[in-house]
């Protein structure tokens, strides 16, 4: 039994959920409890559980609303979960605990077999910004970054961020798209080298589609990277607490829980909320 400490507010899933376009999905039905970015602290553990009440953990979700779904069910202020699924984390990292979800879906985008790091990543949201700080932490050299809102343009550690008006390259060897723009397929190819990869990070709700020939010409790529694994999450974790990777400034706003409602209209509305969390701390 884990009381939630922090939960953070998903751009991607729960903004699909909040306008009505997140596309079937397994567990989808309503009513349900979003959430797979949640920190809290082990109140109860079995024998069995490998946990140690008092433990800070990073919670991904959640099964135990009876006849309401967990969709993922991080959000809410008590869950209970098998033991395996409560991956205890470092106390410094705190409420960052909270990106583990994104860092690991930034790891596995990175390291599916025969990839190569990035040399340009598309978007300079929290994602983003994960992509790059960790492609750097993994050895590779510090990849381009486009963003055309000037609000996210700031932020950068040791890459550059650029608006892709002002990029003449066309030889990018791997470009890592977390936009989830559907209508950015043709210009991405178009800035491919010979034989280079376009890897699709983010989610996309509308039908993707390139035009033939000039994705022909350079012999192009296509990867889709899917759901987080365990090992990503775990290397992210070690990857985090080791301080390899940062996750400092990522957060950008927090709310109480009892204002819910305006901390999910300022995550999906303003264009300065990177990452959003919910304090499920301050007493209801």
């Amino acid at each position: 039994m884990v009381d939630i400490c922090w939960s953070g507010i998903s751009t991607g899933t729960e903004r699909l959920l909040w306008t009505g376009k997140m596309p079937m999905f397994p567990g989808m039905g309503y009513p349900l409890v979003p959430g797979y970015e949640s920190v809290g602290r082990i109140r109860e553990a079995g024998n069995h559980s490998g946990a140690t009440v008092g433990d800070l953990v990073f919670v991904p979700g959640a099964k135990c609303f009876g006849d309401v779904r967990g969709l993922f069910g991080g959000a809410a202020n008590t869950v209970v979960i098998p033991g395996a699924k409560a991956l205890v984390v470092a106390q410094h990292l705190g409420a960052d605990a909270t990106l583990l979800a994104l860092a690991a879906t930034a790891h596995h985008a990175l390291v599916a077999p025969h990839a190569k790091l990035p040399d340009l990543i598309v978007g300079h949201g929290v994602l983003g910004r994960l992509l790059a700080r960790m492609t750097i932490a993994l050895g590779g050299a510090a990849p381009t970054v486009w963003e055309t809102n000037a609000d996210r343009a700031d932020g950068a550690l040791g890459y550059p961020v650029v608006d892709p008006s002002s990029d003449p390259r066309r030889d990018y060897q791997t470009i890592c798209d977390v936009s989830g723009d559907a209508k950015l397929l043709d210009t991405l190819i178009g800035r491919l080298a010979i034989g280079g990869e376009i890897v699709l990070a983010g989610f996309y709700s509308e039908r993707l589609d390139f035009a033939f020939p000039p994705a022909f010409m350079r012999e192009a790529r296509l990867r889709v990277a899917a759901q987080w694994q365990p090992q990503d999450l775990l290397a992210a974790q070690q990857l985090a607490e080791t301080g390899a990777l940062s996750l400092a400034g990522l957060i950008t706003h927090r709310q109480p829980v009892a204002s819910a409602d305006s901390a999910y209209r300022t995550a999906f509305g303003d264009s300065a909320c990177l990452k959003m969390i919910l304090d499920w701390s301050t007493p209801q």
